[in-house]
């Protein structure tokens, strides 16, 4: 019984520490500044769902998906990269970004998707974890990583939704400066993530 619940508290802390919703909670303000309460929620929502269901299909069949399309890490991480990269570089610029919107009403909910549901929360970290925890283990392991990352899911819709509060509090001149800082800090791991895949994808120490 210890070393069961020793096992999931080991799970949990691995999907928390890669995928740490209080670190991602200023991107999800930045990217989503421009719209109501209501809205904000429902993109939160649709995120955290989404990035449970992509990294719980690779739980169940990540070296099937792989191997039949050929995909590596290295390849998904480059990728993620890039689309990182190009979302912490529209941040920064003086414009809004085309995954923003200036009217509150029309804000496009496919950044629940991307960039918020994949790669920023499922990203090629994550997916890596859920492999490595799941790779040839019995189907009740599987589930009991899955019911784990399910808990990580809830407590970053629970960390998302306050984000109307922390709009409140600071102000709008604030979270431009947030956005821009949030900007670089994505440009960077954006692209130090395509770096490692590009080391990893060619054997470069």
């Amino acid at each position: 019984m210890h070393d069961y619940v020793t096992n999931l508290f080991t799970t949990f802390m691995a999907f928390f520490a890669i995928m740490n919703p209080f670190a991602n909670l200023p991107v999800f303000l930045s990217l989503t500044k421009k719209t109501s309460k209501e809205k904000r929620n429902e993109i939160a929502s649709k995120a955290c769902i989404n990035a449970f269901f992509i990294v719980a299909v690779f739980m169940f069949g990540g070296n099937y998906i792989f191997n039949i399309f050929g995909l590596t890490i290295e390849a998904l991480r480059i990728t993620g990269g890039i689309i990182i990269f190009y979302v912490g570089f529209e941040m920064l610029l003086t414009q809004s970004s085309k995954v923003q919107s200036n009217d509150t009403d029309n804000i496009d909910i496919g950044i629940a998707i991307s960039p918020l549901a994949i790669p920023i929360l499922a990203g090629p970290g994550t997916i890596v974890t859920a492999i490595n925890l799941t790779a040839d283990q019995p189907i009740k392991h599987v589930a009991t990583v899955a019911l784990m990352f399910a808990g990580i899911c809830l407590l970053t819709y629970l960390t998302f939704r306050s984000a109307t509060y922390f709009y409140e509090k600071l102000g709008e001149n604030l979270i431009q400066v947030i956005s821009k800082l949030m900007g670089l800090i994505l440009a960077v791991i954006g692209m130090a993530m395509l770096i490692g895949g590009i080391k990893e994808a060619f054997n470069i120490g």
